[in-house]
């Protein structure tokens, strides 16, 4: 099927911008994008006359579906497995509802795809996957093919699910990584040098990590959390980004100067404890200037929809429109690995797209359409949406 969005406010996320032109699709790919493309007899149209189009939307750290929404008041969610500090062997896939109300919401915000990550409770959480919020029967046919990864979290919160005796700080936390990481490594040698282990499941998940393979997303807020896991990411040539990265700015350059991927957020939460108290707006705007490649998170399920809201502050505190854009396109695409598939406006893409009636950061512009694949959605605002 052809699909041709006409007359929008083009921005491509890839250096290119069109006061009025034509995106074309066809089979879930994008197959022009420019002032003076012709649009095919029998195509649908989307007339984006005085509309602004973008790229879907990328949220790289999500907890969606896995927090259980709607829930009573004291319910569970699916979000943390806290048996034990090291649950290297769970997967988010395996809580994943693709029913979960928060799907429609999410898309309805202009998102087309996510990653959903279990919490960061555990010094090691399991393993994550980024997904395309299209509906499907079941999560295994929404799943994007080698994104998985795998969550480690620092600082102050595993200290705080396993105070009762499994960690009291963080030297702690950093110890029970480096002897799991080690023991991995050591598990991975074996099977590579052909010897009989005993098959474990917690260092079978970590062999693709110890080998360099597979994405490690470590969850940090303070300076020296983030110092320790340069420290021991260093040690065992992990594969590696961080998360929040709250107190980043003050060890931008180092950042910058290794390639290191921080994906910064939720932007407006308050100082609910004692490691994001240095939290503010200017951050991304800060680390960017610096050379790092910088993701926006809403670190959220359904709230995830206000993140353009509030990457609309980043913007006020400094945060250039453009860089915005990437944060929450190209760049978690290149994070998730599925940058030669999504995250901009280029001929041979997915067919990923959002339709505004004004600029997406903007905290009174509605996403009129999300097109995921070359499917569109189109969003009635005369139905009351959540708050």
């Amino acid at each position: 099927m052809v699909l041709a969005i006409k007359n929008g406010k083009v921005f491509t996320a890839a250096g290119q911008k069109f006061d009025k032109a034509t995106v074309l699709t066809e089979n879930g790919k994008i197959t022009a994008v420019g002032e003076n493309v012709a649009i095919p007899e029998g195509a649908q149209v989307i007339d984006a006359e005085g509309c602004w189009v973008t790229p879907g939307f990328v949220e790289p750290h999500t907890h969606i579906s896995l927090m259980g929404e709607p829930r009573s008041r004291g319910g569970f969610g699916d979000v943390n497995e806290t048996i034990d500090p090291v649950t290297s062997h769970v997967r988010a896939i395996d809580a994943f509802d693709p029913c979960n109300m928060a799907l429609e919401v999410v898309r309805r915000g202009g998102f087309t795809t996510a990653c959903v990550l279990p919490g960061s409770a555990n010094v090691i959480g399991g393993e994550g996957f980024a997904f395309k919020l299209a509906p499907k029967e079941t999560i295994d046919e929404m799943v994007l093919p080698g994104t998985r990864v795998m969550k480690f979290a620092m600082g102050e919160n595993p200290r705080g699910a396993y105070q009762s005796g499994k960690i009291k700080t963080r030297m702690g936390t950093a110890a029970i990584l480096r002897e799991t990481l080690f023991k991995a490594k050591e598990y991975a040698d074996a099977k590579a040098n052909g010897e009989k282990v005993k098959f474990d499941f917690k260092l079978e998940a970590l062999v693709p990590v110890v080998r360099g393979e597979m994405m490690c997303r470590f969850h940090c807020h303070r300076s020296d959390d983030i110092a320790t896991v340069l420290r021991i990411a260093e040690e065992f040539h992990l594969k590696f980004a961080l998360e929040h990265a709250t107190e980043g700015f003050k060890l931008a350059d180092k950042l910058a100067e290794k390639n290191i991927i921080c994906t910064i957020g939720p932007l407006v939460s308050g100082p609910y404890k004692q490691e994001v108290w240095e939290r503010n707006l200017m951050t991304p705007a800060r680390l960017t200037k610096a050379g790092v490649t910088v993701c926006l998170t809403e670190d959220s399920a359904s709230l995830t929809k206000l993140l353009p809201m509030h990457i609309g502050l980043c913007i006020r505190s400094g945060l250039s429109w453009d860089d915005a854009l990437k944060a929450i396109t190209i760049n978690p695409a290149t994070l998730l690995g599925v940058a030669d598939r999504l995250g901009t406006l280029e001929v041979g893409k997915d067919a990923d797209i959002a339709v505004w009636d004004g600029d997406p950061f903007c905290n009174y512009t509605n996403c009129l359409h999300t097109i995921i694949d070359g499917q569109v959605f189109t969003h009635d605002l005369t139905i009351p949406q959540m708050a």
